[in-house]
C-alpha cells in the first residue's frame, strides 16, 4: 500500500450532483448543478465532471513536465486539456470517458508522442484510471 505525502478531504452534502461540496481547508467551496445534458438545470455551477477534468488537466501537466525532464527535452509553451464525458454504457450504466490533449510547442511530432505516452504512465490520474475508463491522449505540436 502507498503511504500517502499528502491527503485531500472534501465532503459532498444535499443532492448530490445538485448539492455542495467543501474542502476541508475550506478552499473549495462549491455549488454543484446537474448539466442540462444529464436532465439538470445547468446554469452558473460546477459539476463533478468538470472538477474531475480540472484535477487531471493540472496532474498531467505535471506529469509531462516531469517525462520532459526524464527525456531530456523542452515541452515549450505546454498546456494540457482534460475533457471528461459521462453517458451510458451498453449495459445502460452511467460510466466516464477522458480525453486528454496536451499541446506542445517547439517540438517534432514524434518527441510530442514520446513524450506524451511516457507522462500518461507517470500521472497518478493516469495509473488510476488505467483500465477502468476509456482515456484517449494526443499530442499537438505548435511552433
Amino acid at each position: 500500500m502507498v503511504q500517502a505525502l499528502y491527503t485531500a478531504e472534501a465532503v459532498a452534502r444535499g443532492e448530490g450532483r445538485d448539492g455542495e461540496v467543501t474542502s476541508s481547508d475550506g478552499i473549495i467551496d462549491e455549488t454543484l448543478t446537474t448539466p442540462k445534458e444529464l436532465g439538470g438545470p445547468g446554469g452558473e455551477h460546477t459539476n463533478p465532471e468538470q472538477l474531475f477534468a480540472a484535477g487531471y488537466a493540472a496532474c498531467f501537466h505535471s506529469a509531462l513536465k516531469a517525462a520532459a525532464r526524464q527525456l531530456k527535452t523542452d515541452p515549450g509553451d505546454s498546456q494540457v486539456t482534460a475533457r471528461v464525458g459521462i453517458g451510458k454504457n451498453d449495459l445502460g450504466k452511467f460510466e466516464l470517458t477522458v480525453e486528454l490533449e496536451a499541446r506542445l510547442s517547439g517540438m517534432e511530432q514524434g518527441k510530442a508522442d514520446e513524450l506524451v505516452a511516457e507522462a500518461h504512465q507517470l500521472c497518478p490520474y493516469s495509473s488510476a484510471t488505467r483500465g477502468n475508463i476509456e482515456v484517449k491522449v494526443t499530442a499537438t505540436t505548435t511552433d
